[in-house]
């Protein structure tokens, strides 16, 4: 079982650093520049990596990350495929925790059984369902403990307290909270409605919470990482690498992007 995840929230603990975690389309803007870009994010300062699995109906996300989506399905990208890049990607690193996003169609197809042991054997630490509730895992989540998948859990504005004391009993890894309702890239944070939140998630869990939606910049990674340990950046991200030329302009992109939010968050004080 991988302890990843537990070790990168134990040792950003210890030093008093605020996890960061970027949002990439896997295969966006091309398949070849995905594991580059993942070691570029992370010499930048990014501490675990969501990698977002390409569907044609990502009902939680806006038009950038639908688009990076609908460009990666059309150069082939698939789940194996995306197992392919993880595995890859743990060639040269084998400590930072890489998460994959996505939705349950993609793990229907190639099996609800046998998917959670093949992402583990890649070197994939979590799985972000966003349209499998953790009651309706059935096969999944037995198949996920045994292989040592975290089950990220997301906890909405919306989610009454009862419910988040029931997520709060079977997440693992960290908890994540959607800072607004609506899909991924719209909307502003509203930053003084996050505190209450939070506090309740805390009230049930011992978990890191990490923040997510509505994230763009520096400036808002910090007034998040107030009260979250971890910030998500992901559509402004993606938005920026969609327009890369090359793998090198890529990783430029990406560290251009990261390496500021990386240093306002160590300077939060």
């Amino acid at each position: 079982m991988s302890q990843r995840i537990p070790n990168c929230f134990d040792m950003a603990q210890k030093a008093g650093r605020k996890i960061l975690i970027p949002f990439i389309t896997a295969g966006d803007p091309d398949p070849a520049w995905t594991v580059a870009v993942m070691h570029a994010l992370v010499d930048a300062g990014a501490d675990l990596i969501e990698l977002g699995v390409p569907f044609s109906d990502p009902m939680a996300d806006g038009p950038v990350i639908q688009l990076a989506s609908e460009r990666a399905i059309e150069k082939k990208v698939t789940l194996a495929v995306v197992l392919d890049m993880v595995r890859a990607f743990r060639k040269a690193d084998t400590t930072t925790p890489v998460i994959l996003m996505g939705y349950m169609n993609p793990v229907e197809r190639y099996g609800r059984a046998r998917f959670p042991a093949d992402a583990a054997a890649a070197g994939v630490d979590g799985l972000l369902l966003v349209d499998c509730p953790s009651e309706e895992r059935d096969e999944l989540g037995p198949a996920m403990d045994e292989a040592g998948l975290d089950g990220i859990c997301l906890v909405a504005p919306t989610t009454t307290r009862e419910r988040v004391k029931d997520i709060a009993a079977v997440a693992r890894g960290f908890i994540y909270y959607v800072s607004f309702k609506g899909i991924t890239g719209a909307g502003q944070l509203d930053l003084p409605e996050l505190k209450e939140p939070i506090e309740q998630i805390r009230a049930f869990s011992d978990l890191p919470v990490a923040v997510g939606f509505g994230i763009k910049n520096a400036e808002t990674a910090v007034k998040v990482a107030a009260h979250a340990d971890a910030v998500v950046i992901g559509s402004a991200l993606v938005e920026v690498l969609s327009v890369a030329k090359s793998a090198e302009d890529a990783c430029l992109l990406a560290t251009a992007f990261v390496a500021p939010v990386r240093e306002s968050l160590d300077n939060m004080g």
